[in-house]
Order: structure tokens, then C-alpha cells, then sequence
């Protein structure tokens, strides 16, 4: 699994958890639903820093509550 998909899956996760759909994520967030489902899209392989930042404010959560689960330790070195 990738960065971008272990961000992709975690925020399915919280979707899931919060019974909560992309565009809501994205008007809590102050950026544009095409954002969030272009972050979505498993054609696009990268994701920005600023954007997980702001879609962390809308959920009023921090980057390190977003990144401090197991999905993110599991994932391989990147460097090889």
C-alpha cells in the first residue's frame, strides 16, 4: 500500500465512522468537493500535505490523530 492510499482509506475510515460523505467533508473543510474526490481518485498518485491539513480541520482533528494509527505504521520504507 502507498501513502496516498493508506490517506485515501484512512479518511474512508473516518467517513464511515462519522456517517459522513466527501462533499460534506469538503464544505467543513472550506475547500472544493472536486478536491476531495480528486484525492480519491486512484488515478492520481500524490496528495498534498495542505490539503490533509485542511480536511483535518474541518474533521477538528490534528494531523497526528490522523496519522497515529496502524495503517500508517504498517506501511513499507520507501526507500529502497
Amino acid at each position: 500500500m502507498t501513502v496516498k492510499e493508506a490517506v485515501v482509506a484512512r479518511f474512508g475510515e473516518i467517513f464511515q465512522a462519522r456517517h459522513m460523505r466527501p462533499n460534506e467533508l469538503a464544505n467543513l473543510s472550506g475547500i472544493t468537493p472536486s478536491t476531495v474526490y480528486s484525492m480519491l481518485d486512484p488515478r492520481r498518485k500524490e496528495i498534498s500535505i495542505n490539503v490533509i491539513k485542511k480536511l483535518c480541520d474541518g474533521l477538528e482533528m490534528t494531523l497526528g490523530e490522523f496519522f497515529s494509527v496502524p495503517l500508517f505504521d504498517e506501511l513499507e520504507q520507501e526507500i529502497r
